[in-house]
């Protein structure tokens, strides 16, 4: 049996790394952050876009898995294996259109999304008090 595509996860690692890079850290760490934040937040969305489309990548490896052992040259295609395949090409391109959606959504926020730089840690100038003012005199 032929070996999976090595590249059925690409576009979801790629979206990982930004993500990470954006953020500065892991992506479980990033995970276990949003799952602590009570209210929605774009982390949150960025990661729920990013296990949309591992989920989507992952079923359409196991789909074309499946349809490779249903076609395989040794197996005979008769009724029930035709509709077996219909049905596993029907799922592999219902998943490759939620696959690029996803990639397309989320690439776009994350297009738009830039690291800010880290706040300055040096404490702030302490203001030099302002000389006293000389006092002018006052001659008629």
């Amino acid at each position: 049996m032929p070996e999976p595509d090595a590249t059925a996860h690409a576009i979801s690692e790629i979206i990982a790394q930004r993500v990470e890079t954006l953020f500065g850290q892991s992506l479980g760490e990033l995970e276990a952050l949003a799952d602590s934040t009570p209210d929605a937040t774009l982390l949150a969305a960025l990661i729920g876009s990013h296990s949309d489309l591992a989920l989507a990548e992952r079923n359409i490896a196991f789909q074309l898995e499946r349809l490779r052992e249903l076609i395989a040259p040794e197996r005979e295609i008769g009724r029930y294996a035709a509709g077996h395949i219909l049905d596993c090409a029907r799922r592999i391109a219902e998943s490759v259109a939620a696959r690029d959606a996803y990639a397309k959504n989320t690439g776009a926020v994350l297009a738009g999304l830039r690291r800010a730089p880290a706040p300055d840690t040096s404490p702030p100038a302490v203001p030099v008090p302002a000389a006293p003012a000389t006092a002018t005199s006052r001659t008629r």
